[in-house]
C-alpha cells in the first residue's frame, strides 16, 4: 500500500515533458508520485501549493559552478553559492573540480569537497572530477567515489592547482574515461592560436575591450573541437565541449554527431544576452574566456540553440573578489576572467527566448532536461515527471525587475548583469518538496549531496 501523500503543488501553467497545461503533481517523500488532471481532488488533506497562474517548472540543473570550496571560500563558498542557485530557480547543481585547494583530482580531494559542502548546501550537489597532467591512474577512483565524470582545461586555468592538459595527457586519460562511461567536459581553447595573438597585443591598449577580444581569436576554439573530435573518434570517449562562444565551431561539432560520435555543447547565459559592441572599454566585469563576441556570433548561436545544433545551457559561474576584478584599472589582461551569474541564468534566458518567440519548454529542456542527462541524473533530475524528485519553481513570467547586485545571494555583489531589467522572476524553489527560497525568508539548507552510485 503507498504510503500517504505529503504534498500536493499545482498550477494552472505546469512545464511537463509534453507540454504546457494545469496539473496537479501529487508528491510522497520528496518525489513525484503522479501527475494527474488540476482539478483532481487527491491531497487527502496533504499540503496544498498552488502556484494559479504562475509557471510551475521543473528545478534548473546548473552543471558549471565554480563554488571555490574548500580553499578559495573567500572567492564564493557553498553555502553562498547554493543560496543563489536557490533563489534562482536552481535545485541542483554540478560543482566543478577547479579554484578549490585542493582540487578535485584525486579521490581524497573529493572526500574533502564533500565535507565541506555537507550541512552547507540548499539545493542538491554533486562533483566533477579533473583530469590534469599525469592524474590518469586517479580517475578510476574518483569515479568510484562518486564523481559524475571530469572536466579538463586545454589552456591555462588560471588557478596553479589545476593544470591545463594537452594531447598527450588526453590520450592517457581518455581510454579510461571511455571504458568507465564517464563524460569528459572541455574547456575547448588550445595555447597557438592564443600565444600566436599575444605577440599582437602586447602593444594594444588593455583597457579596451577590442584588445582582450583580440587575444582570443576564435580559432583556439575551434582548433581545439577539432582535436577532441578527433579523439573522441579514436577512443569512444563521450566528450562535452562546455561554454561555446563561437559559431566558427558549428560545423565541426555537427559533423561529429552526424557522424554518431557521442558529442555534446553547451554554451551560457551570457554569450546569449550581451555582445562585443556593447561592452565598455574598462568593463572588467564582463571578462570570461572564452570572451563574449560580436553581435553576429550571439544570434548564431541562438540559432543553434534552436535548431539543437546546442544542446543545454549552463551558468560557468565564476566568481571571485571584486579586486580581483580589477573594476578601477580596468585592465582587461589582468582581470580575473569568470561571470557570476548562477541566480540570474533563468530570467536572463527567458528574457532572451521571449523575444525571439520561443516558448518556456524550450528552456526547460536547455536548462534542466539537457544538463540532467549530461551529468547522469536523468533518473531523478530534470522534469516534472512520476518518479522524478520533487524539484519545483514557481517562477512569474510577466514580472519586470532592474538586477540589483546588491541583493544577489552570491558571496561579492560585482556581476556585468548589475542594472538590467529582465523578464520573470522566482516566487518559490522546492527541493524534493522542502522549500529552498522565497522572498524575504530564509529556509535551514537541506540540500543533499549526490554521489555517483549513491543517490
Amino acid at each position: 500500500m503507498a504510503s500517504p501523500l505529503h504534498q500536493v503543488f499545482r498550477g494552472r501553467r505546469v512545464v511537463l515533458p509534453d507540454g504546457v497545461r494545469p496539473a496537479s503533481i501529487l508528491v510522497r517523500d520528496g518525489v513525484i508520485a503522479s501527475v494527474a488532471a488540476y482539478e483532481a481532488d487527491a491531497s487527502g488533506g496533504a499540503p496544498v501549493v498552488d502556484a494559479g497562474d504562475a509557471l510551475l517548472l521543473p528545478g534548473l540543473v546548473d552543471t558549471h559552478v565554480h563554488a571555490n570550496e574548500p580553499g578559495r571560500t573567500q572567492w564564493e563558498g557553498f553555502a553562498s553559492a547554493t543560496r543563489a542557485a536557490a533563489a534562482g530557480g536552481v535545485t541542483t547543481i554540478v560543482e566543478m573540480p577547479l579554484n578549490s585547494i585542493p582540487a578535485t583530482t584525486s579521490a581524497d580531494a573529493l572526500r574533502q569537497k564533500i565535507g565541506a559542502a555537507e550541512g552547507r548546501i540548499r539545493v542538491d550537489t554533486g562533483f566533477w572530477g579533473g583530469v590534469v597532467p599525469g592524474n590518469a591512474a586517479e580517475l578510476r577512483p574518483l569515479w568510484q567515489a562518486g564523481a559524475w565524470g571530469f572536466k579538463c582545461f586545454l589552456v591555462p586555468s588560471g588557478v596553479d592547482e589545476f593544470e591545463g592538459v594537452g594531447e598527450a595527457d588526453l590520450r592517457a586519460a581518455m581510454p579510461v574515461l571511455a571504458e568507465l562511461g564517464a563524460p569528459l567536459l572541455v574547456h575547448a581553447e588550445v595555447p597557438g592560436p592564443i600565444d600566436a595573438a599575444a605577440a599582437e597585443c602586447a602593444s594594444l591598449d588593455p583597457r579596451a575591450y577590442a584588445s582582450y577580444l583580440r587575444s582570443r581569436p576564435p580559432a583556439a576554439e575551434t582548433e581545439a573541437v577539432e582535436m577532441v573530435i578527433r579523439l573522441c573518434r579514436e577512443f569512444g570517449t563521450r566528450v562535452h565541449v562546455v561554454h561555446l562562444a563561437t559559431t566558427e565551431a558549428l560545423q565541426l561539432l555537427r559533423r561529429a554527431r552526424a557522424e554518431g560520435l557521442p558529442v555534446t555543447v553547451e554554451t551560457c547565459p551570457h554569450y546569449l544576452h550581451f555582445c562585443a559592441e556593447e561592452i565598455a572599454d574598462g568593463a572588467t566585469a564582463w571578462k570570461c574566456a572564452p570572451p563574449i563576441r560580436g553581435r553576429a556570433t550571439r544570434e548564431g548561436l541562438w540559432e543553434a540553440l534552436a535548431a539543437r545544433d546546442i544542446d543545454l545551457v549552463a551558468s560557468d559561474h565564476s566568481p571571485c573578489p571584486p579586486e580581483m576584478k580589477g573594476m578601477d584599472a580596468g585592465d582587461f589582461f589582468r582581470a580575473w576572467g569568470g561571470i557570476a551569474s548562477l541566480q540570474l541564468g533563468l530570467p536572463v534566458m527567458w528574457t532572451e527566448a521571449r523575444r525571439r518567440g520561443i516558448g518556456m519548454e524550450r528552456v526547460v529542456e536547455w536548462m534542466s532536461a539537457a544538463p540532467a542527462r549530461l551529468a547522469g541524473l536523468a533518473h531523478r533530475k530534470g522534469a516534472i515527471a512520476p518518479g522524478r524528485d520533487a524539484d519545483l519553481v514557481v517562477f512569474d513570467p510577466d514580472a519586470a525587475w532592474t538586477v540589483d547586485a546588491a541583493a544577489l545571494h552570491h558571496r561579492h555583489p560585482v556581476t556585468p548583469y548589475a542594472g538590467e531589467t529582465v523578464s520573470g522572476q522566482v516566487l518559490a524553489t522546492y527541493v524534493r518538496g522542502a522549500q529552498a527560497y522565497a522572498p524575504g525568508q530564509d529556509p535551514a539548507p537541506g540540500g543533499h549531496i549526490l554521489l555517483r552510485g549513491q543517490e
